[in-house]
């Protein structure tokens, strides 16, 4: 996967009005505000962002209370602030329209992010192309956190990039797979990129950022909340061909991914676990429904991937009966477990004339399956071994 570096919005001169505007209203909105959503696809970004400084007439849609409340929020904002912030912590602002703005994002519609903060060197459109969101419990088993690793690491050594929401749990197994594997790997935050949450996860975060990518809605210095983890969750499953959950409880977060991708046509995957376990219902139900059951990296490239991207084909072993030309197999079906049978006897239950049964014992001999026993024959204690596994009596 390549890791060359992103055009970088800010180098080549002052930021323009349309970029100005976004960054000041990722200061003074919240993440997926359909609403405002409304207002930037019908007047555009400077004019939302010249009304909510009091320039002009209310914007329709919120209450006098909630417009009054964008207001304060928007005497605080200072755009240039923001970005001479993260220039100094090696961010860059992406707009819609950028060269890197990934485009499935713009599956969101009316709540797609009005830009995303991003610190890392890598082109976040060009690994969009080709990731995968890998999410589950906070709070995981040994299970979880070792199939998310291993499957992350498989995903990795596979050129697919690794996204997930930098948590606890299943998030961080995920991040650390594909970092062990020298794979590619997104953290898509829910505060300010400059501000690893969560404080343990701050070296796994800050390394993130060195060898993949760190991204978030929120400009500097911003904090998480509860709705701003849920919402987060939808940028998550946009930017990602398909969504893999791994372990997950009824009311887990992770489902709000698997569910927000199933709505946006992506590909939904689960990771089936212990029926006991409360921390695989979420998942169970899931594969109840549209998503698909997988166990490795194979099986998720193969549903995500272009064609010809196939998992292998999983088999038992081959047993030395399976060599067995079908009639010499049916002839062998045909005698009794732990007592000799007479030809006759035999070719009765193979479905097959007494001359063909003799014969296909007399193969079934030299091969060290059957043996005589006077006028009949037996299978040999081998067989009854590896045949039937010596279950089989009458």
């Amino acid at each position: 996967m390549s890791v060359d570096a992103a055009p970088d919005a800010r180098d080549g001169g002052e930021p323009d009005e349309e970029r100005l505007a976004r960054v000041f209203l990722t200061r003074v909105l919240e993440p997926g505000d359909e609403i405002a959503g409304r207002w930037l696809r019908e007047i555009g970004a400077p004019e939302v962002a010249r009304r909510l400084r009091g320039e002009g007439k209310a914007l329709p849609g919120v209450s006098t209370r909630r417009w009054a409340g964008l207001r304060a929020r928007a005497e605080r904002a200072g755009p240039e602030q923001d970005l001479t912030v993260a220039r100094a912590a090696g961010v860059r602002f992406v707009c819609p329209g950028d060269t890197e703005w990934p485009l499935p994002l713009d599956d969101l519609g009316d709540a797609r992010p009005l830009g995303l903060w991003v610190r890392g060197r890598p082109s976040l459109r060009m690994w969009a192309l080709r990731s995968v969101a890998v999410v589950g419990a906070r709070a995981c088993t040994e299970y979880g956190a070792h199939t998310a690793a291993t499957l992350a690491a498989g995903l990795a050594e596979r050129g697919w990039v690794v996204v997930s929401g930098g948590a606890y749990g299943v998030d961080g197994a995920a991040h650390r797979g594909a970092l062990a594997a020298g794979g590619a790997t997104v953290a898509v935050l829910a505060c300010g990129v400059d501000r690893p949450y969560p404080r343990g996860h701050t070296e796994l975060i800050n390394r993130i950022a060195e060898q993949g990518l760190v991204v978030g809605e929120l400009p500097p210095g911003d904090h998480p909340t509860q709705s701003r983890f849920v919402l987060r969750n939808r940028v998550i499953a946009a930017l990602t061909r398909g969504t893999v959950v791994v372990e997950a409880a009824y009311r887990s977060g992770s489902l709000v991914t698997a569910r927000a991708a199933q709505r946006l046509g992506r590909h939904t995957m689960g990771v089936p676990g212990p029926v006991t376990s409360g921390l695989s219902a979420g998942v169970h139900e899931l594969l109840r429904g549209e998503a698909v059951l997988v166990t490795d990296a194979a099986e998720v490239v193969e549903l995500v991937g272009d064609m010809g991207e196939l998992a292998p084909e999983r088999r038992g072993p081959v047993l030395p009966r399976d060599l067995l030309e079908p009639g010499a197999r049916r002839v062998l079906s045909g005698l009794p477990g732990r007592r000799p049978a007479a030809a006759e006897e035999i070719a009765r239950e193979a479905g097959t004339t007494q001359d063909d049964a003799v014969a296909r014992l007399y193969e079934l001999r030299a091969l060290g399956y059957v043996e005589r026993h006077g006028d009949g024959w037996k299978l040999t204690r081998q067989a009854m071994v590896s045949v039937r596994g010596g279950r089989r009596s009458c």
